[in-house]
């Protein structure tokens, strides 16, 4: 946990403005409040605070993102759009490369996690991307993508899942990706989601 880089992508789609039981918060203020979880668990270690990207049709990123930046980020911010994952994915990993380079990368690497709710627009190309990625790598530990699903669309629980299991067969160097879906989560919270993926 320390020595990692955190990176957090959440999708900012328009279905993001849902909720997920009547009544209940959006996906998007669910996102708000576990980001802050995230941000605050990291804190803990790294005063740094973590890189958080938004996107739908196009991204934006935060860096050194401490707990008290989540709010005011998440009210720049309302979903709408669609859901372009290979760009934004494309530019974290670039950059964690770019940082592995010039020697500024943390000595265990970095995890990238990803609360999206949809099917990407371009499956292929978020696939090439982790593909790339994986080839880079010196080790299989050092880059670990967690994409974590909210809401129960079955097209991107298919998708998502394949990116889980298919990867190696589809060229990758190593299987870097793991997929929580909502029914994987149980009874958990999307922060208690979060936080366990930074402890494995």
């Amino acid at each position: 946990m320390e020595n990692r880089d955190y990176t957090l992508i959440i999708d900012k789609s328009g279905s993001m403005s849902t909720p997920d039981r009547p009544g209940g918060p959006s996906r998007w203020e669910t996102a708000q409040e576990s980001t802050l979880a995230l941000a605050r668990k990291c804190e803990q270690f790294d005063s740094d605070g973590i890189t958080v990207y938004l996107f739908s049709s196009r991204f934006r990123r935060y860096n050194n993102v401490t707990s008290d930046k989540v709010v005011q980020i998440f009210q720049e911010n309302d979903p709408v759009g669609r859901t372009d994952l290979a760009s934004v994915l494309k530019d974290a990993t670039d950059n964690y490369f770019q940082r592995k380079a010039a020697g500024q990368a943390k000595s265990e690497g970095e995890t990238i996690l990803i609360i999206t709710d949809g099917e990407p627009d371009d499956r292929k190309a978020v696939m090439r991307v982790i593909i790339e990625a994986s080839r880079q790598l010196d080790r299989d530990e050092e880059l670990a993508i967690s994409l974590i699903q909210v809401g129960g669309d079955p097209g991107a629980t298919r998708f998502l899942k394949a990116l889980d299991d298919e990867l190696q067969s589809a060229g990758a160097k190593f299987d870097i990706v793991d997929t929580i879906t909502l029914d994987d989560m149980a009874d958990m919270t999307l922060a208690e989601v979060l936080l366990n993926a930074i402890q494995d």
